[in-house]
């Protein structure tokens, strides 16, 4: 018996609950203003798609939101994530399609999210952001 439940511990996670642990941990850094655990769960070469086209690189989608980001917080709320689907595209590729919500802000936003992540060294890392 102490052998079985040893082993339950150490079997690896599977990549939906991984990646929902990775987007809770984002999550959470959004909600305390700290834009680099927010952005952790971002591959350094991520593509983010926005209405005015695309943002190339981790680097610059963290330019793209620091203005959002103060005093230990987020001024534009609270964000959380609905997960609603996902699907494997491979061994090491996941597509996700979630719900985002702000609240707390001005006022409730809320919008859809499809992302691709990619496993990297044993983590899932976000390498295609299309959210509205």
């Amino acid at each position: 018996m102490i052998i079985l439940a040893a082993m339950l511990a150490a079997a690896p996670a599977t990549p939906q609950a991984s990646i929902a642990a990775a987007m809770t941990a984002s999550a959470e850094g959004w909600n305390t203003g700290d834009l680099d655990r927010f952005l952790a769960v971002y591959a350094d070469d991520a593509v983010y798609v926005t209405g005015k086209g695309l943002v190339r690189g981790k680097a610059a989608i963290a330019d793209r939101y620091r203005a959002s980001f103060a005093n230990g917080a987020n001024i534009r709320g609270r964000l959380s994530f609905r997960m609603l689907a996902d699907r494997p595209l491979g061994a090491t590729r996941h597509l996700l399609f979630a719900r985002w919500t702000l609240t707390g802000g001005r006022e409730t936003e809320t919008g859809m999210t499809t992302l691709i992540f990619e496993r990297r060294g044993g983590n899932w890392r976000i390498i295609a952001d299309h959210s509205s």
